[in-house]
């Protein structure tokens, strides 16, 4: 009942096996990305910019703090007097 069922003429095995190389996987074709001397210049423009902004606020935050120390010690010596 549970006996498997072979088949009535079973087929022998071949005398050579071959073994089958798998075939290289398919690339997909790399999109071509075209940069153009407009943008490259554009990009730079832009860091050069933002830059030149980053350190005016470093340099007046600077420039702030050293004006408080000062106006701070000039108050301090009137309170004195």
């Amino acid at each position: 009942m549970f006996l498997p069922k072979y088949p009535d003429s079973p087929t022998p095995p071949p005398a050579h096996t071959h073994a089958l190389t798998d075939p290289a996987p398919a690339r997909r074709p790399v999109p071509q990305i075209s940069v153009s001397t407009g943008a490259v210049v554009t990009v730079l423009v832009g860091g050069v910019v933002l830059t030149a902004l980053l350190a005016a606020v470093a340099v007046t935050a600077i420039s702030v703090a050293i004006a408080a120390v000062v106006l701070r010690s000039m108050l301090r010596d009137q309170r004195h007097r």
